[in-house]
């Protein structure tokens, strides 16, 4: 390796879907001035154009790899199960954020992180308005976020239902964050997000509505203040999958921040 390209902050992804894809081939162009430090997907076959010594098989293995920064984009399992390993010697960006509404999970990545001078990176996503909301996250007397979807783009497998048929927009869940993290874990990382950086995983209020006439993705926040102010953003996106397709853009945007360091260990970027 060059001294030129051995400067280059170094990226590890895990999961090869659209986001993952999306980070590779941006992180590839060398004009980003990054590196790709691996790729990890399920499926290693997927990665056939990949580079073999970019391809890490073992998760356990990551260390060997020298990233600065790891993005996780397949589940939350990943988290869950190596994200503090992953902290030891890697800032890491789990956009599974679901896993961390297992309260003893954040603390110890958090604690990971502050021990080994490492950064849990809390990625914007779909969430507008999300550093508003953070700044003012102990003023908030109600937080509530509405995800509108068509059916189609939402996966219904830890729901332990295949799919839902219905004629009109349909309320599939109403009730915390914390809750419906764990009947949605790959639809509601922006709530979870919401939740995090507002009134908490048990007092954010979200709302997730099937409806089969919907030709995008809809995501609504609300706030009210204790002092009587009252906040509302709404977004409108083509989806892909179960992610709009403004999301890989974002995702982006975040990873450029965390690549340009932050204080803290848990931060949004």
């Amino acid at each position: 390796m060059n001294q030129s390209s051995s400067k280059r902050p170094r990226i590890g992804v895990i999961g090869y879907g659209f986001i993952g894809q999306t980070l590779v081939e941006r992180i590839s162009a060398l004009e980003n001035g990054l590196g790709l430090a691996f790729v990890h997907n399920r499926t290693p076959e997927r990665l056939s154009h990949i580079e073999e010594m970019k391809v890490l098989r073992n998760l356990a293995n990551a260390g060997n790899y020298a990233a600065n920064l790891i993005v996780e984009t397949a589940h939350p399992a990943i988290t869950a199960e190596y994200g503090a390993a992953f902290l030891r010697h890697s800032n890491y960006m789990p956009l599974s954020t679901t896993a961390l509404v297992d309260d003893d999970l954040r603390a110890e990545l958090t604690e990971t992180a502050m021990v080994s001078g490492t950064k849990l990176y809390l990625a914007a996503g779909a969430l507008i308005g999300g550093s508003a909301l953070m700044m003012r996250r102990d003023e908030w007397n109600r937080v509530r976020i509405t995800f509108r979807k068509n059916p189609e783009n939402i996966d219904f497998s830890d729901h332990g239902n295949a799919g839902l048929a219905a004629d009109g927009p349909t309320t599939i869940f109403e009730g915390s964050a914390r809750e419906i993290a764990t009947k949605f874990p790959r639809n509601v990382n922006t709530m979870v997000t919401c939740a995090l950086l507002s009134t908490g995983l048990d007092r954010c209020e979200c709302l997730f509505v099937a409806d089969p006439g919907l030709d995008c993705a809809v995501a609504e926040v609300e706030a009210w203040g204790r002092d009587g102010s009252y906040v509302r953003t709404e977004k409108r996106q083509p989806a892909v999958g179960v992610s709009g397709t403004e999301m890989a853009d974002s995702v982006w945007q975040s990873l450029l921040r965390a690549v340009r360091g932050e204080q803290d260990a848990f931060v949004l970027v």
